[in-house]
């Protein structure tokens, strides 16, 4: 079963765009083949649901976190080889000629089709030397998670018609007769050989880029927990887009299944629910987390409301995509799934009687799923003080506005209970809005 985030909660939390400067996609995406980076990308279209399958991942990025190593080769290098390799070639006779005719066309026209053949050749086995340098390295380890690659990796090596290419130097040229022997072997002879090993460097290259931004950015590798125990901590969650993020908790079990969330606007709200969601994607990818510390059970998947847009197209409003919205969550959350459910500022396109009462039912209806974990955020904090007298296990927390003197700041630092916060006419009043208005007149 594959984790479940549709379009909108993938766009909400800024997850996928290869060519997005800002996406998490980007964050991770260091890989230099090709390869690497469909590898990644196909990580990113299909989380894991299985608690086994995602500590196995974790165990090989942490695995590669320790080690700090480097591919020893460029992009444009193992494009060169990729290029040589996928031509393919013949029988050993058919080699042998085609190989000739390069030559004696090459003396004869000026033809770069020998040289071509000869580069790309003397390239792939400087790469796969360079690998197997690599390779040497890594087996040093006996608890090591990438074993049955690594063993993989030895067979082929150890194939008795690659023994030139594992014991003998970088050639700087090679002889005709040469280049007719070691192109036959690894384009046609070792052909299986050479794309399964060019798929263990893949998934290596992903396993280097990614354990190289956990380093870098301080990130925690995630504990994944069976679906049953059906909790998340979180310790030290921070965005990982912004430069000085201020760190949070989140926690759940099924006594605290809902996080009824107040504050100003600016205090910090969506950006600490986009952190949230953020941390449970890359989760559930095995990937590590913008946290010091996480362990969370298995969900299905997640679903956000955060960036609503109406739907002109079909004449939808933006209350009415709203309502769209919830019920695709209700719908998901009533067909028994796991889900993690992310609210911002409910119903925002309607009147504040109308979305007081429907922000109090909706979320006194969703807080009795006790297999799903909820964040809802709202301005009308009184639907937090009739929600502590209808449900036990609702958490409140809001984030504070700290006044300096008729100046609003914002500490971005959760704390319990419900705000009294009301800086909206006062945030109007420090910009001048209403005199601006009256000098108009």
């Amino acid at each position: 079963m594959s984790f479940i985030a549709d379009k909108q909660t993938l766009e909400d939390l800024n997850i996928p765009g290869r060519y997005k400067s800002n996406s998490i996609f980007r964050l991770f995406d260091h890989t230099i083949t090709n390869g690497g980076r469909l590898l990644m990308e196909q990580m990113f279209r299909q989380p894991l649901t299985d608690a086994a399958r995602i500590d196995e991942r974790v165990r090989s990025f942490r695995y590669f976190s320790k080690k700090r190593v480097t591919l020893p080769f460029s992009n444009e290098a193992f494009s060169a080889m990729e290029n040589y390799l996928r031509s393919g070639s013949g029988s050993l006779l058919e080699t042998s000629w085609n190989t000739v005719l390069k030559k004696i066309r090459s003396k004869v026209t000026g033809s770069e089709e020998y040289s071509l053949l000869e580069s790309g050749c003397i390239q792939t086995i400087q790469i796969i030397q360079q690998f197997h340098d690599l390779v040497q390295h890594l087996q040093e380890d006996a608890d090591n998670p990438c074993a049955e690659q690594l063993a993989t990796v030895r067979q082929i090596f150890a194939n008795r018609q690659l023994q030139w290419l594992v014991d003998g130097a970088t050639p700087p040229k090679i002889t005709l007769l040469k280049l007719i022997k070691y192109d036959h072997c690894l384009r046609a002879n070792m052909q299986k050989e050479m794309k399964a090993l060019m798929q263990i460097i893949f998934q290596f290259d992903v396993n280097i880029a990614v354990s190289d931004v956990a380093v870098a950015k301080g990130y925690c590798y995630p504990e994944a927990l069976p679906a049953q125990q059906n909790r998340i901590n979180i310790s030290g969650l921070f965005h990982p887009l912004l430069a000085k993020a201020v760190t949070n908790p989140a926690d759940f079990s099924e006594n605290n299944n809902v996080i009824f969330l107040t504050g100003a606007n600016m205090a910090g709200k969506s950006t600490y629910m986009k952190a949230f969601g953020i941390a449970i994607y890359l989760a559930h990818m095995g990937f590590p987390v913008p946290a010091a510390k996480m362990e969370f059970s298995v969900k299905d998947g997640i679903f956000s409301s955060i960036n609503v847009p109406d739907d002109l197209e079909h004449g939808y409003s933006h209350f009415y995509a709203e309502v769209l919205r919830v019920k695709k969550v209700a719908e998901a959350v009533n067909a028994s799934k796991d889900l993690i459910v992310i609210f911002d500022e409910l119903f925002k396109g309607t009147n504040v009687k109308d979305a007081y009462e429907a922000t109090l039912s909706i979320t006194e209806a969703f807080s009795a799923h006790r297999n799903c974990f909820f964040i809802i955020s709202t301005h009308i904090i009184e639907v937090g003080e009739a929600l502590r007298a209808r449900c036990g296990h609702v958490r409140f927390l809001y984030l504070p506005t700290v006044m300096q003197g008729a100046i609003p700041t914002y500490t971005y630092q959760l704390k319990e209970g419900i705000t009294t916060d009301r800086q909206g006419m006062m945030i109007i009043e420090n910009e001048r809005i209403l005199d601006l208005i009256r000098q108009g007149g």
